[in-house]
């Protein structure tokens, strides 16, 4: 081979799936990654120094909605994810039919099912928004979860749960034994996405400040626990308070819109910087957000991790050192020290030009947001000022 296409010098690879956290260099040609060790001596079309950078693979993000033009929330997802390092996407039900749960004769077991099946190289999983205000004022719910629950396993795939004010409970009491629960009900490879969302129907108790009791259980049991950022899902206080015990996230994801790409979320890079500095270790945000959600979607041979024959989707991230005030979904701030930027990425082998978010933090957006904190339950003592 004369000359190769790219070559990454000098970066530490963080790969979970393969166990490589190292300085090393990436050989790439035709799209694919050729050869991966340290001092590779190979002319290529283009060398690039990843000197002082993290090297991963290409990012996933599990839960976003990029149905642009067709929805009021669908955001381009090449300006707003792959120009921020992310070069494999999950969109997370923009296409569903208005009123969504309010009259069940649009929750077809059948016809959601079979449409999986007709379209699996598209659809990797069937997601159920559970909040009463959608559902007949929860009137529907139960049935609904129910049969979210009957589509996902006929067809094979996972169900991802939006669970938020909602009446299905998130701990079921020894009395209602027989009533469906969230994420109790949920199976290995399930998602329950929106986490650490402060409202009613919160994984933390509002009494206690304690992570309910099913809730341990079902990540014990291989339900996955995902981020959904998103405009209104992510609270401070409620990952303080799970950090504390050890409860991280197994997917980091946006939830990214048109509501929330220009604040709170930014884009992914951003929320996996809220969870370094709650203290998940550098290697399981990565995880997070390459490995875990591969394997969760059905590609973990395909994409999620830096190995030679696959395809060179490749991430190049900087750490930053500094001060820098990070709102959650309604203005509540912490100040992170560390912050993930994406510097480059290829995608397929192909360079794309990365953005930055402007402003940022945008001040408008937290004020706008701000307005939510009289309705969330578990919280900070003082309500946020924005400067």
């Amino acid at each position: 081979m004369s000359q190769i296409d790219l070559l990454v010098k000098n970066g530490r690879i963080i790969d979970p799936a393969n166990g490589v956290d190292t300085v090393a260099d990436i050989a790439v040609n035709d799209g694919m990654i050729i050869s991966i060790g340290n001092n590779i001596q190979l002319q290529a079309k283009e060398t690039f120094d990843a000197t002082g950078c993290l090297v991963t693979p290409g990012l996933i993000d599990c839960h976003v909605h990029c149905y642009q033009y067709s929805t009021p929330l669908g955001i381009n997802p090449d300006e707003q994810c792959l120009s921020r390092g992310v070069t494999t996407i999950v969109d997370g039900g923009s296409a569903a039919p208005g009123g969504e749960l309010d009259s069940l004769n649009v929750v077809s077991v059948d016809e959601c099912s079979k449409c999986v099946v007709e379209n699996r190289d598209l659809i990797v999983g069937i997601k159920v928004r559970l909040s009463d205000s959608i559902a007949n004022d929860g009137k529907n719910e139960h049935e609904a979860y129910r049969r979210a629950l009957l589509a996902s396993e006929r067809a094979g795939v996972p169900l991802m749960v939006h669970h938020t004010m909602s009446t299905v409970k998130t701990q079921v009491g020894p009395d209602d034994s027989t009533e469906l629960g969230c994420p109790r009900d949920l199976r290995p490879g399930d998602l329950y996405t929106h986490t650490f969302h402060p409202y009613r129907s919160c994984i933390v108790d509002e009494e206690t400040l304690a992570i309910y009791p099913d809730v341990i259980r079902a990540k014990e049991r291989g339900v996955l626990f995902d981020v959904g950022h998103g405009q209104g899902s992510f609270g401070w206080t409620v990952a303080e308070i799970c950090a504390r015990s050890n409860f991280y996230p197994d997917t980091i994801s946006t939830d990214l819109h048109t509501g929330n790409h220009r604040g709170p979320v930014y884009d992914l890079p951003t929320v996996m910087s809220k969870f370094l500095h709650l203290g998940m270790p550098l290697s399981d945000v990565i995880r997070a957000v390459t490995s875990t959600p591969a394997k969760a979607i059905g590609l973990g041979n395909v994409i999620g991790s830096l190995t030679h024959g696959k395809e060179a989707d490749i991430t190049v991230l900087k750490i930053h050192d500094g001060q820098f005030p990070m709102e959650d979904s309604q203005s509540q701030v912490r100040v992170l020290d560390k912050l993930l930027k994406p510097v480059t990425v290829w995608r397929a082998g192909v360079a794309y030009p990365i953005t930055e978010p402007n402003p940022f933090p945008n001040r408008q957006a937290m004020n706008l947001n701000s307005r939510e904190w009289d309705n969330i339950r578990v919280r900070d003592d003082v309500r946020p000022r924005i400067q």
